[in-house]
């Protein structure tokens, strides 16, 4: 019992930083899908007196990716019923030029602002409308979101850090003696440590398949119950098979560096 207790003690918190590792890589690759669908259900409005081509608008911004004329003759048709087709072509000679102008990545406020100023720089292009507050308002909630997340998994993995040294050495005093016997014996340091690494490496092995059979479980049994859209459409991204690497060379350097941390400072104190 106190084998699986000691154990436990060492397997929760490296699980816990494993998982939030693992949360980490999930939800770097949901935003980036959300990231890709709000930047493709973005548009700015763009007003010039005469045509514009896509290259033009290019070269005054390089994050513009492409451009959609309005056709003028659907805003005429509404606004001139009833009225002779002569008048009808005067007013349509009368209107600028509309264009939906989309943008190759999800950018910030600033570099909105700044595409807008590059564009209405330009003498042809008499208005341009970025729809600036509901963009803002979606923008520096999904960046707030992004922040809570990343300095919450920063701070549950230093924490866990502090309880696998620590339990590092109570295993290191637990086998204090058999250590001493190969010390006794000319052993060095690192190989007197060898059951400490032994024991770490194992339970990292653990952590990762823990970890691993949980997220598949999300996957491939909770995803698709869930009911969240995000979840179910981003399925795919909850879990890859090159996370298993990723989260075991985690596991090994977490283990690896505690051992080390608690050998030498162990040392340090002998000598």
């Amino acid at each position: 019992m106190k084998f699986i207790k000691n154990h436990l003690m060492f397997l929760l918190p490296l699980i816990a930083i494993l998982l939030g590792v693992e949360f980490y890589l999930v939800f770097d690759r949901t935003t980036d899908s959300y990231e890709k669908g709000l930047q493709e259900g973005y548009s700015m409005l763009v007003v010039t007196h005469k045509p514009a081509s896509l290259e033009t608008l290019q070269e005054l911004n390089n994050h513009i990716s492409s451009s959609e004329k309005i056709q003028r003759e659907n805003i005429v048709e509404k606004i001139a019923k009833g009225v002779d087709k002569n008048a009808e072509k005067e007013i349509l000679n009368a209107l600028p030029h509309f264009y939906t102008v989309r943008l190759d990545s999800y950018l910030d406020i600033s570099n909105l602002n700044k595409i807008k100023q590059d564009l209405e720089t330009h003498p042809n292009i008499k208005n341009v409308e970025t729809f600036g507050s509901s963009y803002s308002a979606s923008y520096r909630l999904f960046a707030f979101l992004k922040l809570i997340l990343k300095i919450f998994i920063v701070f549950m993995a230093v924490v866990s850090l502090f309880l696998i040294i620590k339990q590092m050495e109570i295993w290191k005093y637990a086998h204090k003696q058999r250590m001493q016997v190969m010390e006794t014996f000319g052993a060095p340091l690192m190989l007197r440590s060898g059951i400490l690494f032994k024991v770490a490496i194992m339970d990292a092995i653990f952590a990762t398949i823990f970890t691993t059979l949980f997220f598949l479980y999300i996957k491939l049994q909770w995803a698709a119950n869930s009911g969240i859209d995000i979840i179910v459409q981003n399925k795919d991204a909850l879990f890859k098979m090159t996370d298993i690497l990723i989260l075991l060379l985690v596991a090994l350097l977490i283990v690896i560096a505690a051992v080390y941390t608690v050998v030498f400072t162990a040392k340090g104190e002998e000598e």
